[in-house]
């Protein structure tokens, strides 16, 4: 069994406008790192579908999704919100990411592959019940776990957030459910200024110094993540995959190294292969803006997948 890698050509005409940081550039650099590395061979490929209205409210209001779809232009570009804008092709794209998570979702659990990768964009992690913001429609992760709830009756969940930027949307749907483990890296203070203190038993913060490098999340690992894991057992783990700590990243003050990224991704295998997780592990893209930076951290973190072997059922 090998690694599923899902997409849709629609997320690379999705376009915020000239020198917006969220381009396609970001996806087509993975793409591209994918095939000439030859990935893209070893990989499971499937296209994601539309998510419905079903799976989006499970974690949004009724009125939000209703006003994204409403403000969709034909033409031109249209504000979302203040730093997220929409094109003619931008609600399918977001449509598509969010139906990501559910076909790695069914494949997993009909054993179609071991783990996925979700190459989400727009990513989804900022995104709150009824506000868009960070560049997020939709909250993809998040999205996913209502998904494994619902449909497959998984009880206890994980999420693992290493994107620069908190996952405040992620921590405000989940806040209050024991069933999920919300565990949460992110550059402070910083964007989004919020969530990052919030009291919940459910909810780990990993607050981190501008300047910090990797040696810090490698004890976070040790120290609070791991021993989080194994109090929590999940049956499954979930991953908001941003690349944007990354030294070279134009948008944040970190200095993780690709290799940061490879150790971690080994670690959480790790874990999953040796708890109740059984391996099963679905990552979702969110950050990562410089383009270079971006596809080396992917590289690394989908050979981690694939290296994970076999399941253990």
């Amino acid at each position: 069994m090998t690694t599923g890698f899902i997409h849709h050509p629609v997320c690379l005409q999705h376009d915020m406008g000239d020198n917006h940081p969220e381009s396609p550039a970001r996806l087509q650099a993975i793409l591209d790192r994918l095939h000439d590395s030859g990935l893209w061979s070893q990989l499971d490929i499937y296209q994601a579908p539309l998510a419905e209205d079903r799976h989006l409210l499970t974690v949004h209001l009724p009125r939000y999704v209703e006003q994204v779809r409403q403000i969709a232009p034909k033409h031109g570009l249209v504000h979302a919100g203040p730093d997220t804008l929409m094109g003619p092709h931008s609600l399918e794209a977001a449509l598509r990411s969010a139906g990501c998570g559910i076909q790695a979702v069914d494949g997993i659990m009909n054993h179609l592959y071991q783990n996925a990768f979700c190459a989400t964009r727009p990513p989804g992690h900022h995104a709150e019940p009824g506000i868009t913001m960070g560049f997020c429609f939709f909250n993809n992760v998040a999205i996913t776990a209502r998904y494994l709830q619902r449909e497959y009756g998984v009880k206890r969940l994980a999420i693992i957030d290493f994107d620069v930027h908190q996952g405040n949307g992620t921590a405000e749907i989940l806040r209050g459910d024991s069933n999920v483990l919300f565990i949460s890296s992110f550059q402070h203070p910083f964007y989004p200024h919020s969530h990052w203190e919030a009291d919940r038993p459910n909810q780990l913060f990993s607050p981190l110094p501008a300047g910090s490098d990797g040696s810090l999340i490698r004890q976070i690992w040790t120290d609070d993540w791991q021993p989080a894991l194994r109090a929590h057992q999940p049956e499954f783990i979930l991953l908001s995959a941003g690349f944007d700590a990354h030294e070279d990243d134009p948008l944040a003050e970190l200095a993780w190294q690709t290799e940061d990224y490879r150790w971690l991704t080994q670690q959480i295998m790790q874990e999953a292969r040796s708890g109740g997780a059984r391996g099963r592990v679905i990552s979702c893209l969110e950050g990562g803006y410089n383009t270079a930076g971006l596809a080396d951290s992917v590289q690394a973190h989908i050979e981690e997948l694939l290296a994970a072997g076999e399941p253990t059922y």
